[in-house]
């Protein structure tokens, strides 16, 4: 794939930025709507902070910008198919149960579709295993549900459900669907939505890096659904992130932080893994083992304490992702690289290609 190159000059000094300064136009023609055949072929925007350029590469060129001793962070969290369909008990009506939280054993945060048609005490039959009573409403518009049922309620949602493909993937899910919407490094289910930096990895890739001496490791954040819901206001102060459940373990912690000491960098494979390894930073400098729930909200002006580069997909516009990502850079500076990557037809979103900001 031919190089090309484009230096930004930033236009006065970076303010706090507003829900309308992340807006842009993307032709809905470059929504990915279905994975490339081979996971490492994306193609990726590189984007220099430094001196302000960005560059055309293809994914597999990531192993020129790691060196030996660096450590690569993914997120090992597994996306499990948490679209069920059952229908009424009384009226037969279809109904979907989009599972969110698990609160125990049987109690759910639930999302259902229609919305109009469930009311508290509704019971909905999905595939004549499992009974589904609504019990509760929540003040974000879902359900809180009871699932009565035998045997393993893990095993039945995995024979029962679907992948959850975000909502701009306009189809149905495919069996091809279940592989592909999930990273190589899948370990714990729990994530309604794919940390979609790491879908780029293959085996092989990860044998290239280790090869050149680069540690990789996992953290645990299991992707909520918050992570595709719109910010409403324009002062971003006042937005609330929904609580994901993460994990940070003492391994994890002793590559990070030896890395941090010996000089070498940190690359977060995507802004999940962005808003862990923030979310556990010493002020002192390192991380420390931690686990529980965060809603860090991250975005312009923002200074990172861990991360010294950042692999990451194309965002929604007005998506706390890309303020995410332009709090790790300059807004316009993203903003122009956006603008560059819509006129380059690269694919946008879950499926489609990647940037890598230096």
């Amino acid at each position: 794939m031919p190089v090309t190159s484009a230096v930004y000059e930033p236009r006065g000094v970076q303010t706090i930025p507003r829900l309308s300064d992340f807006k842009y136009n993307l032709p809905e023609k470059l929504i990915a709507q279905s994975p490339l055949d081979r996971r490492d072929q994306s193609r990726m925007l590189v984007v220099d902070r430094e001196t302000k350029e960005f560059r055309d590469e293809s994914f597999a060129d990531i192993t020129n910008y790691v060196s030996k001793g660096d450590v690569v962070v993914v997120n090992a969290t597994r996306v499990f198919p948490a679209r069920l369909f059952g229908y009424k008990e009384k009226t037969e009506a279809e109904i979907e149960v989009f599972l969110l939280r698990k609160l125990t054993d049987e109690l759910w945060e639930v999302l259902v579709k229609p919305a109009r048609k469930v009311r508290t005490g509704n019971n909905i039959i999905i595939g004549d295993e499992i009974v589904c009573e609504v019990i509760d409403n929540t003040t974000s518009g879902g359900r809180v549900v009871r699932f009565h049922y035998e045997g393993d309620f893990a095993e039945l949602v995995e024979k029962h459900g679907k992948p959850p493909l975000p909502p701009y993937i306009r189809r149905e899910p495919t069996p091809e669907d279940k592989d592909r919407y999930q990273t190589i490094f899948a370990q714990e289910s729990g994530a309604v939505a794919a940390p979609t930096a790491g879908l780029h990895f293959t085996k092989e890739m990860v044998a290239k890096l280790k090869r050149k001496g680069v540690e990789i490791v996992p953290i645990i954040l299991h992707v909520g659904l918050g992570t595709f819901r719109p910010v409403q206001v324009e002062d971003l102060s006042r937005h609330r992130m929904d609580s994901e459940y993460y994990d940070v373990m003492q391994s994890t912690v002793d590559a990070v932080n030896g890395a941090i000491e010996r000089g070498n960098k940190i690359i977060a494979i995507g802004t999940s893994v962005t808003r862990t390894l923030e979310t556990v930073a010493n002020f002192n400098g390192g991380i420390k083992p931690a686990g529980g729930w965060t809603d860090k909200f991250i975005y312009p002006p923002y200074h990172f304490k861990v991360v010294d580069k950042l692999l990451t997909n194309f965002h929604l516009p007005g998506s706390t992702l890309l303020m995410l990502v332009s709090a790790f850079s300059d807004r316009e500076f993203i903003m122009k690289a956006y603008r560059h990557a819509v006129k380059e037809k690269y694919r946008f979103y879950s499926y489609g290609d990647c940037m890598l900001i230096l």
